[in-house]
């Protein structure tokens, strides 16, 4: 029996939901305190949190534009594919790292980065099983190359024209909008701590 048949790719829908109950976990924390950074720390922290997001969403469509309508069909090895070989869970990281800026605080970001890297992690590793199983030495010459998902930009490469799926930089749009929900949700949340709607704790 080859390693094909006893492999099946991750439903995805099982990361979703993890991700959701941990930024439910989260939330006490993301409401209840308030960054302890004062004004002008804060406003840059405000600003570096704003260029991660826009990076995240900058960099998801740049994967999609290369993977999008190829995922399972072969080793991708191309764009960002070349730098690590899940860009798109690096560029989550990096968007849901914003957020934890935009909040001002850095105890939060390093929490939320830290557990979505982490969830992120174990899905590409259980991703890798199924790639291992279908592509064989084809994936395991890509691993032993490129690194999982903290990029080394020395190896991109990319040729000079590539297929685009519109159907799924659609789809991607609305992942993006995810990460775009992350500015207003924290300047709302923001307004609330300075008129003093709920009670905060200061937090770093």
């Amino acid at each position: 029996m080859s390693n094909l048949t006893r492999t099946t790719a991750v439903n995805q829908a099982i990361r979703i939901n993890v991700l959701r109950l941990a930024f439910i976990a989260c939330l006490p924390l993301i409401l209840f305190s308030r960054s302890a950074w004062s004004e002008p720390v804060f406003g840059a922290m405000e600003i570096m949190g704003l260029a991660c997001i826009v990076a995240a969403v900058l960099g998801r469509f740049w994967a999609i534009l290369y993977i999008g309508g190829h995922k399972n069909q072969g080793v991708m090895q191309d764009g960002p594919y070349s730098v690590c070989r899940h860009p798109l869970y690096f560029f989550s990281t990096v968007g849901v790292v914003g957020f934890g800026l935009l909040l001002g605080s850095l105890a939060l970001t390093l929490l939320l980065g830290a557990l979505t890297f982490t969830i992120l992690a174990i899905t590409a590793r259980k991703e890798e099983a199924f790639l291992r199983g279908t592509f064989g030495a084809a994936h395991d010459a890509y691993a032993a190359r490129v690194p999982m998902i903290l990029p080394q930009p020395a190896l991109f490469r990319t040729p000079d024209r590539i297929t685009v799926s519109v159907g799924h930089l659609r789809g991607n749009l609305m992942d993006a909008l995810v990460f775009l929900l992350f500015v207003p949700f924290a300047e709302l949340a923001e307004y609330a701590k300075d008129h003093r709607l709920i009670r905060t704790f200061p937090l770093f």
